[in-house]
């Protein structure tokens, strides 16, 4: 397409005519308009409108962090767990002031407060290391694999959960079933020394080596502390007291049940003598 400017005023039809040819013959094959549009004299696009500039995004300053929970000594949560445990005056009443601690970190991560189970005037009182997944599942002792086996290793000399009581040096599950660090078992330990004191058995057995270490203040293996009677120190006196295998371990090491057995039947014995036992099973 080819756009003529020329002026057509005054011309006459012969003339117009020529005039249309000739744009025709120069390329202008299509009208677009009746006059033409001088783009010398046009005016001028108005300008874009300014853009305003956008307001400035401010950036709320973030709060301050939040101070750090005050850190509590040992011998703090020490103070506090034995205050709270010599107030205890009952089994239910200590297992109120438990539930009421925070000094363990480990009650952030259990599911349950894992007590105690059995007798509780019963004269002999099973204590362990801590719960494991089913126990921290029920909220109750020595009731998983291992606590079955207990169940069915102890019947053989006379003993159930209505002749005996249960519980652990720890009452909170540690994550994992990982060894519980010295500081859980420091901060759980006034609350065990009570627990002892209320139930005032005639005789302690200590399963595994973690919970006589801990209540006997030692530091040996637990195939040196079994097969003899030993005494535990409490506050109202002394209670012969004996330890032996954790069923966890015979269940990985079966060939020790022998031993844990002439335990049990030490056991047995000492039961016999004060008359806890006035019927027990025959020796097998």
């Amino acid at each position: 397409m080819v756009r003529s400017d020329m002026d057509t005023t005054g011309l006459d039809r012969a003339q117009l005519l020529r005039a249309l040819k000739w744009q025709i013959e120069a390329g202008a094959d299509e009208a677009i308009g009746e006059s033409a549009i001088d783009r010398f004299a046009a005016p001028a696009a108005p300008p874009p409108a300014p853009i305003a500039p956008a307001a400035a995004l401010v950036t709320p300053s973030p709060p301050p962090p939040s101070a750090p929970p005050p850190l509590v000594s040992r011998a703090e949560t020490n103070a506090e767990a034995t205050g709270r445990a010599s107030e205890a005056g009952t089994l239910d009443a200590l297992r109120a002031a438990l539930e009421a601690f925070e000094g363990c970190p480990l009650k952030k991560t259990a599911t349950n407060l894992v007590f105690g189970d059995g007798n509780a005037q019963a004269d002999v009182m099973f204590i362990g290391e801590a719960p494991g997944e089913d126990e921290d599942r029920q909220g109750l002792p020595f009731v998983g694999v291992s606590g079955q086996l207990l169940d069915r290793m102890v019947k053989w000399i006379g003993l159930d959960r209505t002749n005996f009581y249960i519980t652990n040096i720890l009452y909170w599950r540690p994550p994992g079933n990982r060894t519980p660090t010295s500081a859980e078992v420091a901060a759980c330990r006034p609350f065990v020394a009570r627990h002892i004191e209320l139930v005032a058995p005639k005789v302690l057995v200590f399963v595994g080596g973690a919970a006589a270490n801990a209540l006997l203040g030692r530091a040996e293996p637990i195939g040196k502390m079994r097969g003899r009677w030993l005494l535990y120190e409490g506050s109202h006196g002394t209670i012969p007291a004996m330890a032996t295998y954790h069923p966890a371990y015979l269940l990985r090491s079966p060939g020790q049940k022998r031993e844990a057995w002439r335990d049990l039947l030490m056991l047995r014995d000492r039961l016999v003598e004060l008359g806890v036992l006035a019927n027990p099973a025959p020796r097998g």
